[in-house]
């Protein structure tokens, strides 16, 4: 019997996947398949895991085509790989449904549309950076908070000219050697 598959992909555990799941949810989906991780690599391990399950007469279902990948090549080559399978690929944008499309277009639209998603995205990271560039001269700092004080660095400091290694120093006061060689790193630049 066909089925209708799922898949919702955010690229961290920091965002918040409830829209795609939602509208997988509305759209009848049989099953849904959450995955945490950048679409940059093509090593997404859920996403394998669903395609290779598929089966001909199923429907894969995405809230929309970058969910597939980040590049257009990515995108083109799953909706081509789906179709010739006789998988149905539906995105819940409304933009591509390749169970209601002459599959001869297939291609071209997936192409046009995964070219749109890429050039987006090429374009928010620009201007991702550009309005970092513009609040670090404004003073805004960027980067994970100090997690200790001016005594904690003065007393690493002290154990570091008396010899003591990272680890050593480490143990005695409870942190990791990572934290000593941030403290160490912050007070030689001046920032402690």
């Amino acid at each position: 019997m066909p089925r209708s598959i799922g898949y919702a992909r955010c690229s961290t555990n920091k965002q918040d996947e409830t829209r795609q799941i939602q509208s997988l949810e509305a759209a009848g989906c049989d099953a849904i398949k959450l995955e945490h991780g950048t679409g940059k690599t093509l090593d997404r391990e859920v996403l394998n895991e669903v395609l290779a399950k598929l089966k001909e007469g199923d429907t894969f279902v995405i809230h929309e085509l970058d969910r597939l990948g980040r590049s257009m090549i990515e995108m083109l080559q799953c909706a081509e790989s789906l179709v010739e399978r006789g998988i149905g690929l539906v995105t819940l944008d409304g933009k591509l449904n390749t169970e209601t499309m002459d599959p001869s277009i297939v291609k071209l639209i997936v192409g046009v549309l995964g070219y749109a998603a890429e050039m987006e995205r090429k374009a928010i990271i620009k201007r991702t950076g550009e309005g970092r560039e513009v609040a670090k001269a404004a003073g805004v700092k960027f980067g994970r908070k100090r997690s200790w004080d001016s005594g904690l660095a003065h007393t690493v400091q002290e154990m570091r000219q008396q010899g003591h290694g990272y680890g050593t120093i480490g143990t005695k006061l409870g942190i990791s050697t990572g934290k000593v060689r941030r403290i160490l790193d912050a007070v030689a630049a001046g920032a402690v």
